[in-house]
């Protein structure tokens, strides 16, 4: 009876033993699957996802990332020296040949142990940590900011690439369509006995490359792809596709605002701004170099002494003290003189920083405009060319099913109607691309 117990019992145990280990692996696995859920990248991506996904996973970003926190632990580490510094030395010596002192008696084995501790009152280093601790975490910041606008613009452009991309390949599709049709109507008046058969030749030649080009244009998607999925930080190996409205695109090329930018708005100019405060801080620091060095000390030191070294701490002497210590510079030849000079000069020096910024920027938003009125205008051309282009293909068409125009008529219709539509998108894609480059000029792109 006991047996039988003892083995349902353990069998018990066991069972009880597989699932509660099934239930701890089910939990551990689970973290990775809903990290990986919340973080993952939807299959069908807009605009702002790619850019929020970039900002999150881009080497370059997370590098600046990285040197923000790198830069706190030496903020902290600077700030760490206004804490009492306590530390602990020990040392034991023994004499192969004593000293001959008669008195005091120096034993031949010693051994000290001294506890220190330390605070500064006074102290130019770290007065200045305090005070620039705030900017330089701002600067850190601002480069982080800075990485994160360029990201947000280079991966826009090559969103709107692929997408135009992605865009012509389908008008190739069509336009493959209508030279099929016009190959079959082709043949079927050469069989009619109606035309030659250069027609018919004619548009397979059309055809064939029509074919071609679109094979082009997809090779070409495929890097464009991989340059996207380079430039968002994205890893996987799940093909992606483009979340956007066609509709609207038009609607975007439309700049709302183009007065003059605000040096403000630039972080490069904030920058320097940031810059100069820790300049002046510099300043401030070459002239605290008059200050004097205060400090508060204290000892606690335990010495042992014997003549035999296994007995060195038989007896002890303790001893301990406490004392302010105050060091004065009182001369160093023209040292502090020439470092206040220096940190005059290079804050006068910055104030040309702030001139060449300016002018820099007011140059790049100039160039960017002028960049984005040209493409616009070059759109709107284009947009009429195409309107035309399909007008007279269509009217070339009908003629030619009518026996009043060649075939060659159709081809070359055709060819400017794929020439119209490949231009308009074209121009489509330089008028958003340098739409953000006029914004970015102006200060109007901010993460």
């Amino acid at each position: 009876m006991d047996v039988r117990i003892l083995k349902n019992m353990n069998r018990y145990y066991k069972l009880c033993s597989i699932r509660f280990t099934g239930f701890i692996l089910a939990w551990i696995l689970s973290f990775p699957a809903k990290a990986q859920l919340t973080d993952s990248l939807p299959l069908r991506m807009s605009l702002d996802q790619c850019v929020d996904y970039a900002i999150k996973h881009q080497p370059s970003v997370q590098q600046a990332k990285m040197d923000e926190a790198i830069t706190e632990t030496t903020i902290k580490s600077k700030l760490a020296d206004w804490y009492p510094q306590l530390n602990l030395n020990y040392n034991i010596q023994h004499y192969l040949q004593q000293p001959i002192i008669t008195s005091p008696f120096i034993a031949k084995n010693s051994s000290t142990t001294t506890l220190s501790l330390t605070q500064n009152i006074i102290n130019s280093d770290v007065l200045l940590a305090s005070k620039t601790a705030g900017d330089v975490r701002l600067n850190s910041r601002q480069y982080t900011q800075l990485s994160k606008i360029d990201i947000a613009v280079v991966v826009s452009k090559t969103f709107y690439d692929v997408l135009v991309s992605q865009q012509q390949i389908q008008l190739l599709s069509q336009d493959i369509l209508r030279l099929q049709k016009s190959l079959k109507d082709a043949v079927i008046q050469y069989q009619a006995g109606t035309v030659d058969k250069t027609d018919y030749k004619r548009a397979t030649i059309a055809l064939n490359n029509s074919l071609a080009l679109k094979k082009q244009y997809e090779e070409l998607l495929k890097g464009k792809w991989s340059l996207l999925k380079q430039q968002i930080g994205y890893t996987g190996s799940g093909d992606l596709s483009l979340d956007y409205d066609n509709r609207k695109l038009e609607d975007e090329i439309i700049l709302n605002d183009n007065s003059a930018p605000l040096f403000q708005k630039r972080v490069e100019y904030q920058q320097l701004e940031t810059q100069k405060r820790l300049l002046q801080y510099n300043l401030k620091y070459a002239r605290w170099s008059y200050l004097p060095n205060v400090s508060f000390f204290g000892y606690y030191n335990l010495v042992g002494q014997n003549e035999v070294f296994s007995k060195t701490y038989s007896a002890a002497y303790p001893n301990s003290l406490f004392g302010i210590t105050l060091g004065v510079p009182i001369f160093q030849g023209t040292k502090r003189i020439q470092m206040i000079r220096q940190a005059e000069l290079l804050l006068h020096r910055q104030d040309w920083d702030f001139q060449n910024l300016k002018a820099s920027i007011n140059t790049e938003y100039i160039s960017a405009l002028a960049v984005y009125n040209a493409s616009l205008n070059d759109y709107t051309v284009s947009k009429d060319n195409l309107s035309l282009a399909r007008e007279v293909y269509t009217t070339i068409q009908l003629q030619y099913k009518s026996g009043l125009q060649t075939y060659l008529d159709v081809i070359i219709a055709e060819t400017d109607l794929r020439t119209a539509e490949v231009s308009n998108l074209d121009a489509l894609y330089q008028v958003l691309s340098s739409k953000l480059d006029v914004q970015k000029a102006a200060g109007a792109i901010n993460y």
